[in-house]
């Protein structure tokens, strides 16, 4: 046998393998795991957020991928839980083998998951309210946050809201959101000159609010802020309305969301004021958000995208858009794209600060309008506070060098 014929062999063996792996990398489709609570409290939320998440998949995919490989959503309940938050993030990333994870609709879930996916080098992007993640201590190079957080939403609507000399109370869901949106809001409150005349904390998931509120009432604000989240907050600001204190007490709330003025109805929300990402009349001004309006009801039999699933949509797309970028699903790549990214995906201009991959982005305040035209224009649109780095806490003061 001549000698070179077995190395031969053995080198187009390898040349074959080495294609044949090129081909499979190019037809597994990149895999984005989405982790939200579709049972409990936050149910209709993140429902929303599946069916936006799906559009901008859709959209990828009809476009024909990254060079004919297209992506797959997979998504998982984590049951608004932190332990289950955590396992099914573990569960997608060593078992359903996803290139990234987007997701999570509470601040601790967000943490817990954003725990597992920088220890394990993968990209993050959570569309939940939270200063924490931003913060050196949580943030890692894998993490990204395409959500509003509490001191952007607190620097907009308290700013609208709070007047010099008002008394403000608050009403606290006792854990990070409305920890956060509390601290947020006594900062701005000191920064005009109004004064906190007391807060009130109850547990997650509360049906009767009979016994605060007399204690709430007691404080006699001016202002009663509910920093708390979905049936939490359609419960407590009704519940706070019936018991008469809507007569003399102006109602805030961080975050108004469509889907809790939509499960709640009109006289639940009547003047109350609140912040948002988005709301669908912005396309007067906005043509993504136009565009995004009439692929979203096209898909959905002629329903609107909400604030929180509008945000699912955008971390989708833009994730998916720096994959394009960089041209390739691998992670390190692919980080480097986003961080860099200026992107125009439902709402006007954004992009991720430096420091924190905090999005920087514009923060609507609304108010629910008392008697709609119809089902679908339930808000006026008060301020629009634009995109800007000075709404958000410094670098430094971030724990970032």
């Amino acid at each position: 046998m001549h000698p070179l014929r077995p190395l031969a062999g053995a080198t187009c063996f390898a040349l074959a393998a080495t294609l044949s792996a090129a081909v499979h990398a190019q037809t597994v489709p990149i895999r984005i795991g989405l982790p939200v609570p579709l049972t409990g409290p936050y149910g209709a939320e993140a429902k929303d957020q599946v069916r936006n998440a799906e559009l901008a998949i859709k959209e990828f995919n009809d476009a024909g991928g990254l060079n004919g490989r297209k992506a797959e959503l997979l998504v998982r309940d984590d049951k608004l839980n932190p332990a289950e938050a955590a396992t099914r993030a573990l569960e997608l990333i060593e078992k359903d083998r996803v290139n990234f994870i987007v997701g999570s609709l509470s601040a601790a879930t967000q943490l817990a998951v954003n725990n597992v996916t920088r220890q394990r080098k993968v990209l993050y992007i959570s569309i939940s309210q939270s200063d924490a993640i931003n913060e050196a201590a949580d943030f890692s190079r894998y993490t990204f946050h395409e959500s509003l957080n509490p001191h952007m939403t607190t620097q907009a609507v308290g700013k609208y809201a709070f007047t010099k000399g008002a008394r403000i109370a608050f009403l606290t869901a006792d854990y990070a959101y409305g920890q956060e949106m509390t601290r947020g809001f006594t900062r701005v409150a000191s920064e005009v000159g109004a004064t906190v005349v007391g807060e009130i904390k109850h547990p997650l998931g509360a049906t009767d609010f009979s016994t605060f509120l007399p204690r709430l009432m007691a404080m006699k604000p001016d202002i009663l802020v509910f920093n708390n989240f979905g049936r939490d907050n359609q419960i407590s600001i009704k519940q706070a309305g019936d018991f008469g204190l809507k007569k003399s007490i102006r109602f805030v709330t961080p975050i108004l969301t469509y889907t809790s003025r939509i499960a709640a109805g009109p006289n639940v929300y009547k003047d109350v004021i609140g912040g948002s990402s988005y709301y669908w009349q912005i396309q007067d001004s906005i043509p993504a958000a136009r565009a995004l309006n009439e692929r979203y009801k096209a898909a959905n039999n002629g329903a609107l995208p909400s604030d929180y699933g509008s945000m699912a949509y955008s971390a989708v797309k833009s994730l998916l858009m720096a994959v394009r970028e960089a041209n390739t699903s691998d992670t390190e790549k692919v980080v480097d794209q986003l961080a860099k990214l200026q992107y125009d995906t439902y709402k006007g201009p954004q992009f991720y600060r430096g420091c924190d991959h905090q999005s920087v982005q514009s923060v609507l305040v609304i108010a629910a309008k008392p008697a709609p035209k119809d089902s679908s224009d339930l808000f006026t649109v008060l301020r629009v506070a634009p995109a800007s780095t000075a709404a958000l806490r410094s670098c430094a003061e971030l724990g970032h060098k």
